[in-house]
């Protein structure tokens, strides 16, 4: 039994063309030096470099897909935040009901609604709707009494099948593209294995004599970099790519 490795690289997909880039941009402003220490590196491997980044970019977050993913997600924010004034209006029902219904907007869902719309959780929302959902149905004609009306009723039906629509279609890209991912693995590990190169070469060049260069060749600072300068804005549970993991071969 002996552990396979599939990927090279410690990082998120996502993350290794960010960190090529910065490499790029570092090898090709310190290429002066890097070609005195070594012929290999010239202009051709930096072209190929950065063509290689773009290939791998393309493969692990194709614009195409990416801006439909933005849309889902924004679609799914307005949804959210279409229910705020619904749920305010479901909770004057529910007081002015208080006396028959003997229960609370807690009850109902309302509460962990508007904990999940501040929070952008598009699941506890979904979970938050259905208890809704079931609450109206089974109250629907005391609260009706009180002037709740279809359209708010539909309101809340429809959000919940809206949202959980978008979810599915995210799950369904994303499991699409770990697929297409896992396929040009020998792509992306042949990327990794240049920025190895140029790391590798960076820390020796500049160990002794340049610290603060020295810092840009280390992976594990890039890392950070990415992490920091490249850290996505706010988006509703959007699902984390897949860390660096193994398999089992008998």
């Amino acid at each position: 039994m002996k552990t396979v490795s599939l990927r090279d690289y410690g990082c998120k997909d996502e993350e290794l063309p960010t960190l090529c880039k910065f490499a790029a941009f570092s090898v090709s402003r310190d290429l002066a030096d890097f070609s005195a220490y070594s012929p290999r590196f010239n202009p051709i491997f930096v072209k190929n470099f950065e063509t290689t980044i773009a290939a791998a970019a393309e493969v692990v977050e194709p614009e195409s897909e990416t801006a439909e993913q933005k849309a889902i997600t924004n679609r799914i924010k307005s949804t959210l935040d279409g229910l705020l004034d619904a749920a305010n209006r479901l909770s004057g029902y529910i007081d002015l009901a208080k006396e028959k219904l003997k229960m609370s907007t807690a009850d109902f869902g309302i509460k962990h609604l508007r904990k999940s719309i501040a929070a952008r959780d598009s699941e506890g929302a979904i979970n938050s709707l259905h208890l809704i959902n079931g609450s109206i149905a089974k109250y629907k004609e005391i609260l009706s009494e009180q002037g709740l009306k279809e359209d708010l009723i539909a309101k809340f039906a429809n959000a919940a099948t809206s949202i959980a629509s978008d979810k599915q279609k995210q799950y369904e890209m994303i499991t699409h593209r770990k697929g297409i991912v896992q396929n040009n693995l020998s792509l992306l590990n042949g990327l990794y294995k240049q920025l190895t190169e140029i790391l590798k070469t960076g820390k020796i060049l500049y160990k002794s004599t340049d610290p603060v260069k020295r810092q840009e060749y280390t992976f594990t600072d890039m890392k950070k970099r990415v992490r920091r300068v490249a850290k996505p804005e706010a988006t509703v549970d959007k699902p984390k790519t897949t860390e660096p993991v193994s398999v089992i071969v008998k």
